[in-house]
């Protein structure tokens, strides 16, 4: 369960999109759904993330923050003809939803298909 505690804590503060962002950035990437966004290549790479905020809207229970992410990934062996072992990246981006839980600071994230 992801809980992104820091940006709850920093809601409505000037330093919330920054915090939001660093948090997000900071998780295992095996938490989001960012195999699920590729669309250039087959693996997502050990690469580091980085997060755009698109926008965040609040409900009476979460806060919704729609991001944009940019990540690597990787087409193993395919790079080169004579080496059917190398590791090629490619950019990768996906958007991200994440509703933040206002009381518990769980969050659900969810692949934005429509991009």
């Amino acid at each position: 369960m992801i809980k992104l505690i820091n940006a709850l804590q920093a809601w409505r503060t000037p330093e919330f999109e920054n915090i939001l962002k660093h948090e997000i950035q900071n998780l295992d990437a095996e938490l989001l759904p960012l195999q699920a966004g590729l669309s250039q290549s087959s693996y997502v790479s050990d690469a580091a993330i980085s997060v755009v905020i698109l926008s965040v809207t609040e409900t009476s229970d979460l806060i919704r923050a729609k991001t944009g992410i940019f990540y690597a990934g990787i087409i193993a062996g395919s790079c080169c003809a004579d080496d059917p072992t190398p590791v090629c990246e490619q950019t990768e981006y996906c958007e991200v939803q994440f509703d933040i839980d206002k009381r518990t600071a769980e969050t659900k994230v969810f692949l934005l298909q429509d991009q």
